[in-house]
């Protein structure tokens, strides 16, 4: 097992740092948000930092996107073309593939550039090929957040396949065809003969890299993804709630995912589980009724599972700012991520730093963000009761203190503060990552 520390004891800042980072896209997904906190956290501690990606919307020149019209649109000809050519192939529709087969000139750029590091985040959607990946001579860290890296072409896959390999006697019942994750795998086997600096933003996933047939000799470094506490921090609940036009006086639950009540791994359904047993433990004890709020998708036409329950559920779409989320996170008395499968959970660590408590399921990357009984409830992986306990808890230590005449945040709130200050504050995770470079500078050198 290759999993490394990331103790900060060894660790001393250096200004002469050079860093070209990498991402499809500067806005789009929860890795480009990570890539994107990541860039300015370094350059916070003197980094020189610029981040290319395919995508770019920020208006910030140390982001820097294709040249010009051509090179845009090639590079979405390229995204789009990579997806095209696997359809036929596809098994499972609902998982998202990539197979980073397109030829690009990033190799060759990266090798002649003056950077110290060059340093991968989400490449996919055709931005480097798997073949090019191998030919970069730089000191060179990925940051996997997903399971790209180790898997065949899916970017989340069960435990054997990425474990074992990927063999023909392995490949999941009812699959048939042209096996295109094992075709994608052993693309990589035959491509990454070096051993590249992995790192990652949770010891669960870290575990996962370290037990790969791909990568279990490749040093991993669990290092979790960072925000800039300065900014996301709490708003009071009274006005939060205004601002976004939510009551007052109720109990509020809130659920966000981008497409998550569609995606399993989200767990949206055993949310809705937990949900009646919620209620009427509620009822039971003489408690408030609660209503949900949802981020990340619109209001189903014709209903959902909700209007049975009878709980009024507050849609809020799709959120394109973080002040918007900030209001939200601000605005709730807990934050659910039930999630089956996290990387780590950026949601449930924006909602930390804005004082709101975090119910989640103590697997996966929650497991890194979330301390069980201080700044949230970790309840038994997959269990509906005990996540409804867990809620109950969180909502009933706020409310008891508010009926005892504490007016201010809860203890409850302050300490989800301080976990995401003390754990996830751009100081905390640049030093790791300044040592993470340090690290890869000494294996090609």
């Amino acid at each position: 097992m290759a999993l490394l520390g990331n103790s900060e004891s060894a660790m001393s800042l250096h200004t002469n740092l050079r860093v070209l980072a990498m991402n499809h896209s500067d806005t789009v997904g929860g890795a480009a948000r990570a890539a994107y906190r990541v860039h300015n956290a370094v350059r916070l501690l003197g980094v020189e930092s610029i981040l290319r990606v395919n995508q770019k919307e920020l208006q910030d020149p140390t982001v820097q996107g294709p040249a010009n019209k051509l090179s845009r649109l090639l590079a979405k000809f390229y995204s789009g073309m990579g997806q095209l050519l696997i359809k036929p192939f596809k098994s499972n529709p609902a998982i998202y593939q990539s197979i980073a087969l397109m030829p690009t000139r990033w190799a060759a750029r990266l090798n002649a550039s003056q950077n110290n590091v060059v340093h991968m985040h989400w490449v996919n959607g055709e931005m480097i090929s798997i073949a090019d990946i191998g030919k970069i001579h730089k000191p060179l860290i990925w940051t996997l957040h997903d399971m790209w890296g180790i898997a065949g072409a899916e970017h989340y896959c069960g435990d054997v396949r990425a474990h074992d390999g990927y063999t023909k006697e392995n490949r999941p019942q009812g699959e048939s065809g042209f096996d295109l994750n094992r075709w994608t795998w052993l693309r990589k086997v035959r491509h990454w003969k070096r051993p590249i600096l992995i790192t990652t933003p949770s010891h669960w996933m870290a575990e996962k890299i370290s037990e790969s047939a791909l990568m279990k000799d490749w040093p991993v470094m669990a290092i979790a993804n960072p925000l800039d506490t300065e900014i996301w921090r709490p708003i009071d609940q009274s006005i939060a709630r205004e601002e976004l036009g939510l009551p007052q006086n109720v109990p509020l639950i809130l659920f966000g995912a981008s497409g998550g009540a569609t995606d399993p791994r989200k767990g949206f359904d055993l949310l809705l589980e937990s949900l009646p047993l919620l209620q009427k433990s509620m009822h039971d004890q003489g408690m408030s009724s609660l209503e949900l709020v949802v981020f990340g998708q619109d209001a189903p036409k014709g209903g959902s599972e909700l209007s049975n329950l009878k709980i009024p559920t507050h849609y809020m779409g799709h959120i394109n700012n973080d002040h918007t989320l900030q209001l939200l996170y601000s605005a709730a008395d807990v934050m659910v991520v039930p999630s089956r499968q996290e990387t780590f959970g950026q949601t449930a660590s924006e909602a930390l730093a804005c004082g709101c408590p975090v119910a989640a399921f103590g697997a996966t990357g929650l497991l890194d963000v979330v301390e069980h009984l201080t700044c949230g409830y970790l309840a038994k992986p997959y269990d509906p009761q005990d996540l409804a306990t867990g809620i109950e808890w969180l909502i009933r230590s706020q409310q008891d203190e508010k009926n005892a005449g504490r007016l201010n945040q809860s203890s409850l709130r302050l300490a989800a503060r301080k976990h995401a200050v003390d754990h996830f504050s751009y100081p905390v995770i640049a030093k790791q990552y300044i040592a993470a470079y340090q690290y890869a500078i000494k294996m090609r050198s």
